[in-house]
C-alpha cells in the first residue's frame, strides 16, 4: 500500500500543480525524486509533526491541495491539536495518509502503535476516512480524495486481503447467507479473516473501505436482528454510527476490533491480530458466542 501511495502521489504532483506534499522525514527518501522536480511543493519539515500539519494548513489556505504523510501515531495522535486548529478551525482541508495502522510495526514498540487514530479523527466533523483492504485499492482512493477538496484520512497497512474490492465505499456483499441472517460488516484488511470465520454460519458478510461516512443505507438494507462490526482499529469505533442507523429497530450489536487493554508486547502484526481476536479463529469464537443457539 505504501508503494502504491508513493507512486500515485508522485504522479499527482506531476499532473496537478495544486498538489503539494508535506513530510516529517518519514518516506522522505522515497519522495526525493519528486522533491527535486517540485521543490516548492514537496516540503520535508524534519521530525516536527505538529509543524507538518501547520504547514499543510497554510498551503491549503493559499489554494493548494496538501497531502500530509507519516506514521499514524505521529500524524494523528501527536499532531491532533494542529489538525483541529490549523485545518478544521481554519476551514482548511488536507489529505492525511498514514502508514503503520494499529500495529504494523509492533516490533518498534508502543510509539508506533495507533489503534485509536480513527476514533480520534471521529471527534471532528465532516472527515472522510478510507481504510483500504488491498494495495490495488489505494491509487483510486487517493486520486478521489485529492480531487474532492474535503478533509480525508487514508489509513494504509502492511496487512491485506487476497483480492481488492474497489468502489466508492458503499457496502459490497461478499457472502450472502439469505433472509434472517446476521450481518457482518468488515472494514479494510480484516475481510478475509471475517469470511473464513463466517464460513458455514448464517452470516452475511459485507465489505467497506470507507468507515466514514459509513454506508448506513446499506447497513439498513442488509441488517436483520444481529449485526457484527469488525474493524482493524479500536473496537467499537463505529458502534455509535450503526446504532444510530438502526435506532428504530430492535437489534443486537457486537463490535470487534483492537482491545483497550495495554498488552505491552512486541511481536508481529499477525501476532497482535491473534492476541486481539482478529484472526479467523478468534473471530469465529466471537461469532459463535454471539449468535443465538437457534442460529448456530
Amino acid at each position: 500500500m505504501r508503494d502504491r501511495f508513493i507512486d500515485t502521489t508522485t504522479t499527482l504532483l506531476a499532473e496537478d500543480p495544486r498538489t503539494a506534499l508535506v513530510l516529517a522525514d518519514i518516506s522522505a527518501e522515497a519522495f526525493a525524486p519528486a522533491a527535486r522536480l517540485h521543490p516548492d511543493r514537496v516540503l520535508n519539515v524534519g521530525i516536527r509533526e505538529q509543524l507538518m500539519l501547520g504547514v499543510a494548513g497554510g498551503l491549503a489556505l493559499t489554494g493548494l491541495r496538501p497531502i500530509v504523510h507519516s506514521y499514524a501515531p505521529f500524524l494523528v495522535e501527536r499532531a491532533y491539536e494542529q489538525i483541529k486548529l490549523d485545518l478544521d478551525h481554519q476551514a482548511a482541508s488536507a489529505v492525511l495518509v498514514s502508514v503503520g495502522a494499529s500495529y504494523d510495526r509492533a516490533a518498534a514498540g508502543r510509539t508506533h502503535l495507533s489503534p485509536a487514530d480513527v476514533a480520534l479523527l471521529d471527534t471532528l466533523s465532516g472527515w472522510t476516512v478510507h481504510v483500504p483492504g488491498h494495495p490495488a485499492e489505494v491509487p483510486g482512493l487517493l486520486r478521489a480524495t485529492v480531487a474532492a477538496d474535503t478533509s480525508a484520512y487514508l489509513r494504509l497497512s502492511t496487512l491485506s486481503n487476497a483480492h481488492p474490492h474497489p468502489g466508492d465505499g458503499a457496502l459490497v456483499v461478499l457472502r450472502d447467507a439469505g433472509p434472517g441472517a446476521a450481518l457482518l460488516v468488515a472494514v479494510g484488511p480484516v475481510l478475509d479473516a471475517a469470511l473464513a470465520a463466517a464460513a458455514d454460519l448464517p452470516v452475511t458478510v459485507a465489505y467497506t473501505h470507507r468507515p466514514r461516512p459509513l454506508d448506513t443505507d446499506g447497513v439498513r438494507a442488509l441488517a436483520g436482528t444481529e449485526v457484527i462490526l469488525v474493524e482493524p482499529y479500536l473496537a467499537g469505533t463505529s458502534a455509535r454510527v450503526v446504532t444510530a442507523a438502526l435506532a428504530d429497530r430492535a437489534h443486537r450489536l457486537l463490535t470487534l476490533g483492537v482491545g483497550r487493554e495495554e498488552l505491552r508486547r512486541y511481536g508481529s502484526a499477525e501476532d497482535h491480530n491473534r492476541w486481539h481476536g482478529l484472526d479467523a479463529a478468534g473471530l469465529r469464537r466471537s461469532l459463535t458466542g454471539f449468535l443465538s443457539p437457534a442460529l448456530v
